[in-house]
This record gives structure tokens, C-alpha cells and sequence, in this order.
């Protein structure tokens, strides 16, 4: 039955117990990958050793439902789940969120996890999700009992489409005996991790048609209130810019949110690479693969772990995320927008970094001078409730602006230097390096096109703008879908 998955060990040639061949081979794969991807490409021979694994002789047929669509990393899996609970609805949602669950030795959180989902998320928020719960024990007296649990406790979520619990036979995954022990781990330990890697992928590929977006959580973790809102904000602020994978969570699997369209590409690439290392690895090389190549995480974290006891052999794990909130609701809006500035740029602390969200990013610059000045420009007009921006870091604290003023503007006009506003009116001054001002759109008659952040007197020290926030007055309902 192995020999399948062993000759598929061949095409990799990296050592055993060594990383440098391995990132030797995922180069490889990347130029491999990108031709599968783009121009719908594959090299005869490696259609033939494929094929050729895929018909051998002394090959068990479970292992050609695994390997037979490689030859299209856009394609799912050819995997024929049980539906345990629930079945999925037409309408495609918002947002996928996908656990993966398996039998504890000590503790169960997956009932806690379920219910901070749908509890912390509002009735509108409930429109735009669908949770799925993939049931990976081979122990089916276990699962069978925890599905009538589920059952019992989430009836109505289920009946609305908002809950499937479903299960990747055994008969699909590949072998978990005889693994490489890379990095000289246990042999359970292996075989806990690799497994873990093809639990996920299946869960990933069963997923890929379901929403927009694909969010990955743990069985044991804490939502922050109205996480739905916050993914949306963020994901708005982020239209027209390039990412893979976006970080709420600084830990483990928790909080990994991907475009749906890539999870066929993830699933494939989890299982291609299943006993090689662990998935929060593989999950930074696929990151990479696809051009992605600083972390994208945001603060504060919308998910925490609450676990005590691993799955893996019931061990303690007190892991916690000291950047999550349980209230998410004060995260800005920061609407899309382009921003510019005639201060001297420090390396690459651009004036961009100044309006992300991104963990430690913030603008950088040499010493202003009087009528210099950073600008916002919006991509429409806005409305705007709130304003707050701060100056300087904890390290930094002399790196504030001392003197200036804070402008909102309109009547935008292309020039030569790009779109401007004509018109400013001053919301107020800087005190200490910060301002903010409320109900901005209260004390003015108009939607606001430009922000602006003007000097108003030389200093000697650099700034350092360390987050410009916005808030909207659009409703929820008209966020981006």
C-alpha cells in the first residue's frame, strides 16, 4: 500500500533530517508550480512518472483517490466525505471557518469553540458565515457521540446552514507507518504531525467552493466580539494590494485567513509534503511559494487559545496570545486610499505603513519643517466619524510631531503631482504627538476626500507616525462582500 506514496518520495530529493535540500526542492516546485498554475503546463515525464504511480500494480486502489488529480493543483481532491451533521446551501457566504478535531487524551474545547463562534458574532454576522467541523478520529463510536452532542447543542445553526460536521474516511489518507523522522522527532510524534497535515488538507479541499474566504482556526479558541467586522474592515482596507495569507492570531494554526480560490493549491501542497514537517511550517513555505514574503498579521488578535491540554498525548499547553481583545469593535475602517508625503522617507518606512493595521509598520522620517505635510487621499469620497493618530513608539518617544495640525479637505483635482483637494478646513492641533477628534462628521458639511497632516513649525527630532485610524459611518451591511 505504500509503495505509491514511496515512489512520490522519490521525485524529492532532499536528504533525510536536513532543511537545505528541502528548500532546495521547493524552489524547484515553485517553477513546477507556477506552470501547473498559469499556462496549464506539464512536462511529459513527469505526466509519465505520475501515471506510472498512479497504475502500478502492487499499488492499493485508496491511494489513487489521493494522487490522481496532482496533475491540476487547481482541482480538489477526489475525497468522498460523511456528511455527520448538516448539509451545505446554495448561496455561497462571506467566510469559511474550518476546524479540524480529533480525540484528547485530557479535555475537549471543540463545544466551547462552536459556541464563541456563533455567540460572539451578531445575527447579521450569522448570515455571512459557515462553520465546518471536520471530524478527524478514526474512532467512529467517538465521533458518532459528539456529533449527537453537537447536534443536541446547535440544532438550530445547523437547520439554518450555518454548521456541517463532516468526516474524510480512513481508506483516503495515505500511510502514517514508516515515516521520515525528520528533525528527529518521536516516531508518534511524526506520525501525530503528519496526519494533522492531511486532516487539514482535507478539511481545506472540502471547503474551496463555500465562501470567499477561508478562515483556519484550532478546536480550542476564544472569539473576540463581532470578528466577522473586523476580518471585513481589514480585508476592505487591504483592496488592491497582494497578500496570501493574513495573521490574526500570532499562534499556531489560530486565525490564518486565505482567499478561497487558493485553498485546492494549499490542500495539495499540505498533502504533496504531509510527513515533512509540521503545518504551521508548511504553511510559511506556502506563503512563500506564492510571492507572499513578510507575515501580514494585525492587532489586536481576534482569536485566543483557551486549551489547556494538547491533543497530542493530552500534554499541557498554557499557550496564550496577549494581543487578543475580546472586543474587536474599535478597529478602524482606514477606507481605501493613497497616501504621499515631502518628508524625507528613512529607508523603507513609507507613508503607507503609517495607515496599515500590520503589526509593528509606521511611517519613518527624517526631521520636518515647516509646511511639510502628509496626505491621505481617498479613493471616494467618505464619511468619516473619528480620527486618531499617534506619533512616536515606546523606544522612540522623542520621535513624535510637536507641532501640527490636523486638516480634512474636498474638491479633489488631478495635478501634476497626482489628485488634490482644493479646499481644507482645521479639525484641530497635536498635543504630545497625538490627536483625536470625534464625531468628525458632525462638525462638518461635507464627505471628506483628503486628510492631511500638516507641519506647522521645524523640530530637530525624526517622526515617526505610528498609526493613523479612521472610522466610517457605513453601516455594516454595505461593507464589501
Amino acid at each position: 500500500m505504500r509503495l505509491m506514496w514511496k515512489s512520490v518520495d522519490k521525485m524529492r530529493c532532499f536528504r533525510k533530517r536536513s532543511i537545505f535540500p528541502f528548500l532546495g526542492f521547493l524552489i524547484t516546485f515553485l517553477l513546477f508550480f507556477s506552470l501547473y498554475m498559469d499556462d496549464g503546463y506539464m512536462l511529459e515525464t513527469e505526466k509519465r512518472r505520475l501515471g506510472e504511480a498512479l497504475i502500478h500494480p502492487q499499488n492499493s486502489e485508496r491511494y489513487v483517490h489521493t494522487f490522481r488529480d496532482l496533475s491540476n493543483f487547481s482541482g480538489t481532491i477526489n475525497v468522498t466525505y460523511r456528511y455527520l451533521a448538516g448539509i451545505p446551501l446554495s448561496r455561497k457566504k462571506y467566510l469559511t471557518i474550518g476546524l479540524s478535531s480529533v480525540k484528547r487524551k485530557k479535555g475537549n474545547y471543540l463545544l466551547e469553540t462552536i459556541k464563541s463562534i456563533f455567540d460572539q458574532s451578531s445575527y447579521e454576522e450569522l448570515k455571512e458565515i459557515v462553520v465546518v467541523v471536520h471530524l478527524a478520529d478514526f474512532d467512529l463510536v467517538w465521533c458518532e457521540n459528539l456529533v449527537q452532542e453537537i447536534t443536541r447543542k446547535f440544532a438550530h445553526h445547523i437547520i439554518a446552514g450555518r454548521l456541517l460536521v463532516i468526516q474524510a474516511p480512513e481508506e483516503y489518507y495515505p500511510s502514517l507507518d514508516g515515516l521520515k523522522r525528520n528533525y528527529n522527532d518521536p516516531e508518534d510524534r511524526v506520525r501525530f504531525r503528519s496526519k494533522q497535515n492531511v486532516d487539514y488538507a482535507f478539511l481545506l479541499n472540502f471547503c474551496t467552493n463555500l465562501s470567499d474566504f477561508y478562515m483556519m482556526l484550532e478546536d480550542d479558541v476564544r472569539c473576540s466580539r463581532n470578528f466577522l467586522t473586523a476580518l471585513k474592515k481589514v480585508i476592505t482596507s487591504r483592496e488592491g494590494s497582494y497578500w496570501v495569507m493574513l495573521e490574526f492570531s500570532k499562534l499556531g494554526y489560530i486565525g490564518k485567513l486565505y482567499h478561497s480560490r487558493d485553498l485546492p493549491r494549499l490542500a495539495h501542497f499540505l498533502l504533496m509534503f504531509y510527513q515533512e514537517m509540521p503545518c504551521d511550517w508548511l504553511l510559511i513555505h506556502f506563503r512563500g511559494l506564492l510571492a507572499q514574503k513578510d507575515v501580514i498579521r494585525f492587532k489586536p488578535s481576534l482569536f485566543q487559545h483557551m486549551g489547556y491540554y494538547s491533543s497530542y498525548k493530552g500534554a499541557e499547553n498554557k499557550l496564550k496570545d496577549d494581543d487578543f481583545e475580546e472586543d474587536s469593535v474599535d478597529i478602524p475602517d482606514n477606507p481605501p486610499a493613497s497616501l504621499y508625503t515631502n518628508i524625507n522617507v528613512f529607508e523603507n518606512y513609507d507613508a503607507t505603513k503609517a495607515y496599515s493595521s500590520i503589526t509593528d509598520e509606521y511611517f519613518w522620517g527624517k526631521p520636518p519643517c515647516t509646511g511639510d505635510f502628509f496626505i491621505i487621499i481617498f479613493n471616494k469620497a467618505t464619511t468619516i466619524s473619528r480620527i486618531k493618530i499617534l506619533t512616536g513608539t515606546e523606544d522612540r518617544q522623542t520621535d513624535i510631531l510637536h507641532h501640527g495640525a490636523l486638516e480634512v479637505g474636498q474638491k479633489s483635482v488631478e495635478t501634476k503631482q497626482g489628485r488634490q483637494c482644493t479646499s481644507y478646513i482645521t479639525l484641530g492641533e497635536f498635543k504630545s504627538g497625538n490627536i483625536e477628534v470625534n464625531n468628525v462628521d458632525h462638525k462638518i458639511g461635507f464627505d471628506i476626500e483628503c486628510v492631511r497632516i500638516v507641519i506647522t513649525a521645524n523640530q530637530k527630532e525624526w517622526l515617526i507616525i505610528r498609526t493613523i485610524s479612521l472610522w466610517t459611518t457605513q453601516p455594516f451591511s454595505q461593507l464589501k462582500k
